[in-house]
C-alpha cells in the first residue's frame, strides 16, 4: 500500500471508531477484509489511528475538524509532511483538500496543543493534582507508551533473559525504575512469539505496576491476596519475587481470571484462584489493584480518556471506595493493605485513603509513578493499622 493508501484506511477506521467502535475490533475487522495489505501495511495504519486517538485534541484544531479526515490532515501537519503530497485523489489515496480544509491548514498553530489532548472537562482536575509536571506529562501523554517486559526472577534473570530475547530479534535495555524490567527498544511485534514469552520466563507488564508491586512487603509463607486480580499480572510479579508466599487470586468477575491458571503454569507459579464472592480473610496482605479511570495508562488506551465522563468517574470513586471497604476486612491484625491503580487522579488516589485512615489506618508508603520516568503513570499506598 502507499503511504496516501494507508492514511485513507486510517480515515475509514477512524470514522468506524470515533462514533463508538472499540478501535482494536476495528482494525481486526479491517483486517479480515483486507487481506491484501501487508503486516507493514497493518502496522502503518494501525499507528495512524492510534496516533490520531491519542492526540485527538491537538490533531483536530490543526486539521480543522473532528471527523477521521480531519484528524488525519492534523497528523500530516504535526509531522510536517504537506498534506497536498497525499490528498491527491489519485489511486486509493484521499481525496484533494477543499478550499475549507486548505484555510484550515493555514490557520496559526496553538502553543497549548498538549493540553487539548486531554477531555476538556478533565484538564482542571488534572493541572491541580499533577501540579508543576502537568505541562511536561501532558506532552509525554501524546507519544506512544514503551513496551516493557517483566521477567520471572523465579526462573531467570534479567541478563539471561535479554540475551535469550536478542537471540530472537528483541532487542532490550535495562529500566532504571525496577531490576526486573526490561525495555524493548527493537523487536517489539516479535515478543509474542518468542521463546522467553511462551516459556513463562517474561511477562507483558509496565515498569510503573512493576515498581509498585516491588514496594509490597514479601516473606515466606505469607498468605497473599491479589484481590482485584483481574488478568493475574500482579499475582504473577508477587509469586516471581517470592515463591514461598502462599498467594491467592480473586475478582469480582470469575471470567476474568480464566486465563491465570496457564499463565501461572507457563511461569512455574503456584497461585489459589478464590470462589467467586469468597476470598477468605486473614491475610498478611491484601493488594487492591483497583478499577478506575485508567488515566495513566492512556498513552496505550487512549480511547478511553474521550469516553470517560464525569458520571463515569463518580461511580468509580464509589466503586473503589467500596472495594477498599471490603478488602480491609480481609487484613489480619498487623497485616498490610496495598492500594493502587494507574490514576494521576487525586479524587481515585489519595483521596480514598481518607476513609480508612478514620477507622485507624495509617499510610506507611505512598508512590506515585509519571511518563516522565519512562512508565505509566501509577499509584501505590501501604496502609497498616
Amino acid at each position: 500500500m502507499t503511504p496516501a493508501a494507508r492514511i485513507a484506511a486510517a480515515i475509514s477506521l477512524l470514522d468506524t471508531i470515533l462514533p463508538g467502535e472499540p478501535a482494536e475490533r476495528a482494525l481486526t475487522n479491517w483486517a479480515r477484509g483486507h487481506r491484501f495489505a501487508g503486516s507493514k501495511d497493518r502496522a502503518a495504519i494501525r499507528d495512524h489511528v492510534y496516533d490520531a486517538l491519542r492526540c485527538r485534541g491537538s490533531f483536530a484544531q490543526l486539521g480543522g475538524g473532528e471527523d477521521g479526515r480531519a484528524l488525519m490532515l492534523g497528523l500530516l501537519r504535526a509531522q510536517g509532511i504537506d498534506p497536498q503530497t497525499i490528498f491527491t485523489g489519485e489511486g486509493y489515496g484521499p481525496e484533494p483538500l477543499s478550499a475549507a480544509e486548505q484555510a484550515a491548514l493555514e490557520a496559526p498553530v496553538p502553543e497549548d496543543l498538549a493540553e487539548l489532548d486531554w477531555p476538556e472537562w478533565l484538564r482542571p482536575a488534572l493541572r491541580a493534582d499533577l501540579g508543576a509536571g502537568y505541562g511536561a506529562i501532558s506532552e509525554a501523554m501524546r507519544a506512544r507508551a514503551p513496551v516493557i517486559l517483566r521477567v520471572n526472577i523465579a526462573r531467570t534473570d534479567p541478563k539471561k533473559a535479554a540475551e535469550m530475547l536478542a537471540a530472537e530479534g528483541i532487542v532490550t535495555q535495562p529500566h532504571p525504575l525496577v531490576a526486573t524490567a526490561l525495555e524493548v527498544i527493537e523487536g517489539a511485534r516479535k515478543v509474542h512469539r518468542s521463546a522467553a514469552y511462551m516459556n513463562g520466563l517474561v511477562e507483558l507488564q509496565d515498569a510503573a505496576s512493576q515498581a509498585a508491586t516491588a514496594l509490597v512487603p514479601l516473606a515466606p509463607g505469607m498468605r497473599v491476596l491479589d484481590y482485584c486480580a483481574g488478568g493475574g499480572g500482579k499475582a504473577l510479579a508477587l509469586a516471581a519475587a517470592c515463591p514461598e508466599a502462599v498467594i491467592h487470586a480473586h475478582d469480582a468477575d470469575p471470567a476474568r481470571l480464566r486465563d491465570l491458571p496457564v499463565r501461572a503454569a507457563r511461569a512455574g507459579a503456584e497461585i489459589a484462584l478464590c470462589p467467586p464472592g469468597a476470598p477468605g480473610t486473614g491475610y498478611d496482605l491484601v493488594v487492591v489493584d483497583a478499577p478506575c479511570s485508567g488515566s495513566g495508562t492512556w498513552r496505550r488506551t487512549p480511547e478511553a480518556k474521550w469516553r470517560l465522563d464525569p458520571a463515569r468517574l463518580s461511580e468509580l470513586v464509589a466503586l473503589q471506595a467500596e472495594i477498599l471497604e471490603k478488602a480491609a476486612d480481609l487484613v489480619a491484625d498487623g497485616g498490610v493493605l496495598a492500594y493502587m491503580n494507574c490514576s494521576f487522579l487525586e479524587v481515585e488516589t489519595a483521596a480514598q485513603l481518607r476513609d480508612l485512615e478514620a477507622r485507624g489506618w495509617a499510610c506507611q508508603t505512598e508512590r506515585r509513578f509519571s511518563p516522565l520516568e519512562g512508565a505509566d503513570g501509577f499509584y501505590v499506598a501501604l496502609l497498616h493499622r
